[in-house]
C-alpha cells in the first residue's frame, strides 16, 4: 500500500483511516492477512544473467564478431594457423567481458544490508486486547503497522509520525543533507508552501517533518509512527529500480565503435575483391582464398582485447597499489581517462561534515565576542546536562571557536538545560555565573527568528535584526541566534514558559569546513581540463559561498524549481553553461547528468548515498569513497580510499595514461596494417604469384603482435595527461589513411628494389627470395612506426624504454628470421647484399617521410 498523499497533507487520524488502522497497532490476524496480500517487506529480488548468456552476448563486440567470423571462413578453407589465433582471441576477450559483468551484476546483493534486521511493533491478539511490544524480523512488517524509534534506530520502512519527542534523523543516504533533520508530527491538515510546490513531489515529502523514510536513521529522540510503505512501494526501493541499473553505452565503447564498423566494412570487402581481382586479372581461382582471409586478418587490430585489457589492468594495479583506488571495472579506467565533465556534491568532497565558527556579530551587525561567549557556554552546559546520545556538530564548533580564543567557562555551573527541541529550534541553558548568589542566568541559542521570538523587542528593532540576519544568510553563512535574561534562583524544574522576555545579545555565523586538499585539487582537475558541476540538495548561498572560498567561480546558481521547467534539449544547454544546481533531488542529479552526457560530454559522478545511485548509473562512470554506503559502494565502477578530489586526479591520470597507450596502439597497429593491405592487394595484381604466403602473413602478423604488447607498458608523453583522449572517426581515419599510404609507398619502392635485386627472376628461388625480402622490409617499417609515432594525441615521444626493446627485437627478427631453418620451411630463403643496402636507403627515406609527415600532422592538430 504506497503512501501517495494528495497535495493537502491528510493528518495523522486520516493516515490512520486509510490504512485501516489505529494508534494501538493492528491484529495479527490483521497483519497476516496484509502480509499475505503485500509481500514481505524486502527490496525487490534482481536475476542475475547466467554466464553462457553473458558469453554470448559478449559476441556482440564487433572486432569479436569479426574475428569469429574470419576464424569460421578460416576453418572452411583449411588454414588452421589464421583459425587457432581468431578462435583463441575471441574466447579471451568474451571470458574477460563476462568476468566484469558477473562483478557488477552483484551490486544489489549489498541492498539488505542498509535495512534494518528487526523493528519493535505494536500488535493485538484480539480486539479487546491490550497492544503488545514486540520485535519482529522488518521482513514481516506491513502497512498499517505502529512501530516505534529510538537513538541509533534503522527507519525499516517509510513511517507517518504519530507521536515524537526530539526526535532528529540522518537522511542523507536519501537526500544527500548532512544534517541531520528534525521530525515531528503534523496533526493539522496543511498544503505544502509555495516555495515547496515549485520543488519536486519527492523533495517536498524529504522535507516534511511527518513522514520518516526507509534508508534513513535516528539521531536523537524517540517516536512512535504508523508503517505506510514496505518493499518496493518504498522511497529507499524506487531510488534503486531495475531502470537505473541499465548503464547506457560507455565512452569507451562510443570511441571505438565508430572507428570499427568503418575497418569492419573495409575488412568484409577485402577477401571478395582480393579474389575477383585475381580471377580477372591473372586467372586464379578459389585458391587464393586462404591469401584474401590472411590479408583480412592483417587489417584486423587482433591485439586489441589483450592491449586493452593488459593496460586497464596495469593501471588499476597501479591505482590501489600506490593510492588506494580501486577499479572495478575495468574499462571505467579508460572512461575515467576520459571524462570532461566531473559532478560532486558539496558536503564531504568540497566541505568537510562539520561547520566552523566564522565570526560573531553583536545586535548592531559588527563584531564582538559576546554572543560567541554565550553561545559556547550555552553548549557546554547541554553537553554536561542534557545527557545527549552524540554532540552536536553545532555545539562543538562553538566550543572549538571559543577555545581558539582562550576561552574558559569553568566558572559556570550548570544548572539545568532544556536541549533543543525541533518545534521550538532552539535550545536553553540555566547557568549559576561566579559572584551572582541567588540569581540564574538563562542562555539561549537557535533559529534567529525562533530566538527573536522570545525577545523584548518593538517592531522596528525586530524588523531590522531580521533583515541583518537574512543578509548574512543570504551571503552563505549559518546564523545562531543568542540570547540571555537572569531569574531568581530557585530549585523547581524550569520549563519553556520560562524562556521568554529574552534580551538578544547577537548572532553567531558558522560555515561549512572547507575539505583541505579541495581547493588543489580544483586547480589540478582544472589544468587536466575537466569542468567540476557542483549538484546539491543545499541553499544556493550556501553552496555558492563554499565554491568562492575555493577559488572556484559559481557563477549563476541555478535552483530545482528552475530545472523542472526546463526541457530536455535547454537544460543540455544550461548544464553545458551553470556550474552549481542547488536543491536538487536525486531525479534532478540524474537529469542533469543525462543532460551533460547528451551535449556530447563525458561525465564522472562522485557520489556516496542511495540518493546518488541514479545519478551514478546515468553517468559514464560513476565514483565513490570506501566509507560510501554499502550499495553505492557496489554500483560504482571506482572507489576511492577517501571522498577527496585529489584522488580523483590520481585516478584520471592514471586513466589517461592507459587511454594514451591504446590510442597509440591503434594509430599505429591500424595505418601500418592498412599500409600493409594496400601494397598486398597491389603486388597481388601486378606479380604472376602470391606476394605472400598465407603462412608467412600469419607469421609476420604474430611478430607484429607480441611486439605490441609493449604499448601496454609505455609512458606517454606529458601533453597526453593533460586533455581527454578522443578517438574521433573522421580524424582517427585521416591518420590512418594518410599514414597508411606513406606505408604503402614505402612497400612499393621496396618492390621496385626487390625487382633490381633480384633482376626480376620469376623462378622458384626468385619467389622465395621476393617473400623474404617483403618479409623483412615489412617488420622493420612496422618496428620504426612503433618508435616514430607513438604517444596519444601529439605523436611526441618521450623515453619508450619497453617500445625501444620490442621495436629492435621485431627489427632483429626480421633481419634473421629468413636466414634460419624455420625460414626455409615457411617458404624463404637468403637475400644478396646489394638488397639490404639499397633497403637501407628505402628506410631512411621512409623515416624521414615519417617526421615530416608526423610535423604536418602536429602543427595541424595543435591548431585545431
Amino acid at each position: 500500500m504506497p503512501a501517495v498523499f494528495a497535495v493537502a497533507a491528510p493528518t495523522s487520524l486520516q493516515v490512520l483511516r486509510s490504512l485501516d488502522s489505529g494508534p494501538r497497532g493492528l491484529l495479527e490476524e490483521q497483519a497476516g492477512e496484509r502480509l499475505t496480500r503485500f509481500g514481505e517487506n524486502t527490496l525487490p529480488a534482481w536475476r542475475p544473467v547466467s554466464w553462457p548468456r553473458r558469453f554470448l552476448r559478449s559476441l556482440r563486440d564487433p572486432f569479436t564478431s569479426v574475428l569469429l567470423c574470419l576464424g569460421l571462413v578460416s576453418t572452411a578453407v583449411a588454414s588452421w594457423g589464421t583459425a587457432s589465433v581468431a578462435s583463441v582471441l575471441v574466447v579471451v576477450s568474451c571470458l574477460l567481458r563476462s568476468a566484469e559483468e558477473h562483478r557488477a551484476d552483484r551490486s544489489t546483493a549489498a541492498l539488505r544490508e542498509l535495512v534494518a534486521t528487526t523493528a519493535t511493533v505494536l500488535r493485538r491478539s484480539g480486539p479487546d486486547s491490550a497492544p503488545q511490544t514486540r520485535e519482529l524480523p522488518v521482513g514481516e512488517l506491513v502497512p498499517g503497522d505502529v512501530i516505534r524509534l529510538g537513538p541509533g534506530d534503522l527507519v525499516p520502512a517509510d513511517l507517518r509520525l504519530l507521536r515524537a519527542s526530539g526526535l532528529t534523523v540522518h537522511q542523507s543516504a536519501l537526500t544527500g543533507e548532512s544534517v541531520p533533520v528534525a521530525k515531528h508530527p503534523v496533526d493539522a491538515p496543511s498544503r505544502p508552501r509555495a516555495a515547496d510546490t515549485a520543488r519536486s513531489d519527492q523533495e517536498g515529502l524529504f522535507a516534511r517533518p511527518e513522514l520518516c523514510f526507509q534508508g534513513s536513521s535516528v539521531v536523537s529522540g524517540s517516536g512512535t509512527a504508523v508503517v505506510t510503505a514496505t518493499g518496493a512501494e518504498t522511497r529507499f526501493a524506487a531510488a534503486y529500480d531495475g531502470s537505473a541499473r541499465r548503464r547506457g553505452t560507455s565512452a569507451f565503447d562510443r570511441s571505438v565503435h565508430g572507428i570499427s564498423w568503418t575497418l569492419i566494412r573495409f575488412m568484409l570487402l577485402t577477401p571478395p575483391l582480393v579474389l575477383m581481382a585475381n580471377a580477372a586479372l591473372r586467372g586464379r581461382g578459389l585458391e587464393t582464398l586462404p591469401f584474401a582471409v590472411a590479408v583480412a586478418v592483417g587489417l584486423t587490430p587482433e591485439m586489441l582485447p589483450v592491449i586493452v585489457t593488459t593496460s586497464l589492468a596495469r593501471g588499476a594495479s597501479l591505482l590501489a597499489r600506490d593510492h588506494g583506488v580501486i577499479v572495478k571495472r575495468l574499462p571505467a579506467l579508460h572512461d575515467l581517462g576520459a571524462i570532461d565533465v566531473l559532478c560532486v556534491d558539496k558536503t564531504g568532497t568540497l566541505t568537510q561534515d562539520r561547520p566552523v565558527v566564522e565570526r560573531s556579530l553583536d545586535a548592531s551587525g559588527r563584531s564582538g565576542p559576546e554572543a560567541l561567549h554565550w553561545a559556547a557556554v550555552n553548549a557546554l552546559c547541554a553537553l554536561e546536562l542534557a545527557d545527549l546520545p552524540a554532540p552536536d556538530a553545532l555545539d562543538e564548533a562553538v566550543l572549538d571557536a571559543a577555545e581558539e580564543r582562550g576561552e574558559t567557562h569553568s566558572a559556570y555551573d550548570g544548572v539545568a538545560a532544556l536541549p533543543f527541541d525541533p518545534v521550538r529550534r532552539f535550545a536553553t541553558a540555566v547557568v549559576r555565573r561566579p559572584g551572582r548568589l541567588g540569581v540564574h542566568t538563562l542562555v539561549t541559542k537557535g533559529a534567529v527568528d525562533a530566538v527573536l521570538a522570545r525577545c523584548t523587542l518593538d517592531e522596528a528593532e525586530r524588523i531590522r535584526l531580521s533583515a541583518l540576519a537574512a543578509r548574512e544568510t543570504a551571503s552563505g553563512l549559518r546564523l545562531l541566534g543568542v540570547a540571555r535574561t537572569e531569574r531568581p534562583a530557585r530549585s523547581r524544574a524550569y520549563t519553556e514558559a520560562d524562556e521568554w522576555g529574552l534580551t538578544f545579545l547577537g548572532f553567531v555565523a558558522l560555515r561549512d569546513s572547507l575539505a583541505p586538499s579541495a581547493c588543489d585539487a580544483l586547480d589540478a582537475l582544472k589544468d587536466r581540463g575537466i569542468a567540476v558541476k557542483v549538484l546539491t540538495g543545499d541553499d544556493p548561498g550556501t553552496v555558492a559561498r563554499a565554491c568562492q572560498d575555493l577559488g572556484l567561480d559559481p557563477g549563476e546558481v541555478m535552483p530545482a524549481e528552475r530545472i523542472d521547467a526546463l526541457s530536455d534539449g535547454a537544460l543540455a544547454e544550461a548544464a553545458d553553461r551553470v556550474t552549481v544546481f542547488a536543491h536538487c533531488t536525486p531525479e534532478h542529479k540524474a537529469r542533469i547528468v543525462s543532460a551533460l552526457r547528451t551535449a556530447g560530454r563525458t561525465t564522472g559522478f562522485l557520489g556516496d548515498g542511495v540518493n546518488d545511485l541514479p545519478a551514478m548509473h546515468a553517468a559514464d562512470i560513476g565514483i565513490c569513497p570506501r566509507n560510501a554506503v554499502d550499495v553505492a559502494r557496489e554500483t560504482a565502477d571506482v572507489v576511492l580510499a577517501e571522498k577527496d578530489l585529489a584522488a580523483i586526479d590520481d585516478a584520471i591520470t592514471a586513466g589517461r595514461h592507459c587511454s594514451g597507450n591504446i590510442a597509440t596502439y591503434l594509430r599505429i597497429t591500424l595505418s601500418s596494417n592498412l599500409g600493409n593491405v594496400i601494397a598486398m592487394l597491389a603486388a597481388g595484381l601486378m606479380l604472376p604469384f602470391l606476394p605472400m604466403l598465407p603462412a608467412q602473413v600469419l607469421v609476420q602478423n604474430l611478430c607484429f603482435d607480441v611486439a605490441q604488447l609493449a604499448f601496454a607498458f609505455d609512458r606517454p608523453a606529458s601533453e597526453v595527461l593533460r586533455w581527454p583522449t578522443v578517438l574521433r572517426p573522421r580524424d582517427f581515419l585521416r591518420f590512418i589513411t594518410g599514414f597508411g599510404v606513406l606505408n604503402a609507398t614505402a612497400d612499393l619502392a621496396t618492390f621496385a628494389v626487390l625487382a633490381f635485386a633480384l633482376h626480376g627472376s620469376v623462378t622458384s628461388g626468385g619467389q622465395e627470395a621476393f617473400h623474404s625480402g617483403w618479409f623483412t622490409e615489412n617488420l622493420l617499417t612496422q618496428a620504426l612506426v612503433m618508435l616514430l609515432l607513438r604517444t596519444g594525441g601529439g605523436l611526441t615521444g618521450g623515453r619508450g624504454g619497453p617500445l625501444r626493446v620490442a621495436a629492435c627485437g621485431l627489427a632483429v627478427v626480421g633481419l634473421l628470421l629468413p636466414l634460419t631453418p624455420i625460414g626455409g620451411l615457411l617458404g624463404m630463403s637468403a637475400l644478396p647484399p646489394l638488397y639490404y643496402l639499397l633497403l637501407a636507403t628505402v628506410l631512411a627515406l621512409y623515416a624521414y617521410g615519417l617526421r615530416a609527415a608526423r610535423t604536418r600532422y602536429e602543427q595541424k592538430w595543435n591548431h585545431s
